[in-house]
C-alpha cells in the first residue's frame, strides 16, 4: 500500500512536497517531480499526482514538490529556484524517517518543470548563484526532460512570434535584452555540460514547447560531452508525456529503467 506525506520545506504555503512511498522493505529510489505551467501560480503540483502515483506503484519513492511561483510573494527570480534548491535538499532531512536511497535520486520534471529539473541539476557543479546562498547537498544520479523548456530565450522569440508576452520574462524578470546574465543563469542549453545522464523525451506535435528546444539542446549537449537520449514521440502532444494512461508513458518507465542499471 502506497503511503503519502504531506511535508513542508520552507515556511512559505508553497514550500512544501508530497512525499509517496511504496509498500516494499529495502531502501527505494527516489524520483522528484517537478510541474510545469510556466512558473505561474495558477499551475500547481496536483498535474503530477497521477504519475507520481504510478510511479510509486512500481518501487519509487516520490518526492513531488510545489514552490513559489509568478503571482505569489516570493515567486518567480531568484525566489523559485531558491525553493528547488531547498525542496531537493529537504530529502536530507527525510532519510532516517522514511526508507529513501539517495543515492539514487533522478529528478523529472515537465516543461518548466524540465527547466527546473535541469537547473537543479547543473547545480552538482557548484554554479551557486549571487543572489542566491544555497547550493545543492544531494547527489542527482540523472534528469529526464519532458517536454522541456531548454532554452529560454528561444522560449521568448517563440512566444513573440505569435505576438504573446512571454511568461519566460515574468519568471525571469526582464527580456533577454534587459537582464542577459539571469538568462545564462537559468536556461539549461546554457549551463551546459551537467556531467551526469539526461533523458529528454518531446512530442513531435507540441504545441506549448517546441521539439525544436530538445533537439537543438541535445546535439549541444552531447558535442559538449555529455551522455544524453533523445526521444522524439510522433504523434504525441505536451501533456501526454505525462500521462501514465497514454502510449508515451512506457517511454518514461523506460527512462527510469535505464537509470537503475546505471
Amino acid at each position: 500500500m502506497v503511503k503519502k506525506f504531506h511535508i513542508p520545506y520552507g515556511d512559505h504555503p508553497s514550500q512544501y512536497g508530497v512525499l509517496r512511498m511504496p509498500a516494499i522493505a529495502e531502501p527505494s529510489p527516489v524520483v522528484i517531480t517537478i510541474h510545469g505551467g510556466f512558473w505561474q501560480s495558477k499551475y500547481d503540483l496536483e498535474e503530477n499526482t497521477p504519475l507520481a502515483e504510478d510511479l510509486t506503484k512500481r518501487g519509487y519513492a516520490t518526492w513531488n514538490i510545489e514552490y513559489r511561483r509568478v503571482g505569489e510573494e516570493g515567486g518567480g527570480w531568484p525566489g523559485t529556484l531558491g525553493d528547488i534548491l531547498d525542496a531537493v535538499n529537504h530529502l536530507g532531512q527525510l532519510v532516517d524517517r522514511f526508507q529513501l536511497d539517495l543515492s539514487r535520486v533522478i529528478v523529472l520534471g515537465h516543461s518548466a518543470g524540465g527547466q527546473l529539473a535541469l537547473w537543479v541539476a547543473a547545480q552538482n557543479k557548484n554554479r551557486q548563484m549571487s543572489e542566491m546562498e544555497q547550493s545543492l547537498h544531494i547527489s542527482i544520479r540523472g534528469v529526464i526532460s519532458l517536454a522541456g523548456v531548454l532554452d529560454l530565450r528561444k522560449m521568448v522569440e517563440t512566444h513573440e512570434r505569435k505576438g504573446m508576452i512571454s511568461p519566460v520574462t515574468s519568471f525571469i524578470g526582464g527580456s533577454p535584452q534587459e537582464v542577459s546574465e539571469r538568462y545564462h543563469l537559468a536556461s539549461p542549453v546554457e549551463l551546459l555540460p551537467l556531467g551526469i545522464p539526461q533523458v529528454l523525451l518531446h512530442g513531435e506535435v507540441d504545441r506549448h514547447v517546441p521539439v525544436g528546444l530538445s533537439v537543438e539542446y541535445s546535439r549541444r549537449a552531447i558535442e559538449l560531452g555529455d551522455e544524453v537520449s533523445l526521444v522524439v514521440l510522433p504523434e504525441v502532444e505536451h501533456f501526454m508525456v505525462i500521462d501514465p494512461s497514454s502510449v508515451a508513458w512506457k517511454e518514461v518507465i523506460s527512462s527510469l529503467e535505464f537509470f537503475k542499471r546505471i
